[in-house]
């Protein structure tokens, strides 16, 4: 657990910090390069799905449960 005094810019831009810090270490541990950007590419096709529902241009049907039930509630707090 990581305990701060409040979420200011600077205390966010640490954790990130840090958080990129563990997975590079990670990484090099394991011989690969996690921000590979094969990752990146997959999200962009993965929201590209997603994103209709998100906005209620489709009713997401193509999705599993799990998704459409969160993204109904999406649409519902920011509509």
């Amino acid at each position: 657990m990581i305990v701060g005094e409040r979420l200011d810019p600077r205390m966010l831009g640490r954790l990130v910090a840090l958080y990129e810090h563990s997975v590079f270490t990670q990484g090099v541990i394991w011989g690969i390069n996690p921000f590979d950007q094969w990752g990146v590419e997959l999200g962009k096709v993965m929201a590209k799905k997603i994103a209709p529902a998100l906005t209620g241009d489709d009713d997401g049907a193509d999705l599993d449960s799990s998704t459409r039930a969160l993204a109904g509630r999406y649409r519902r707090h920011h509509s």
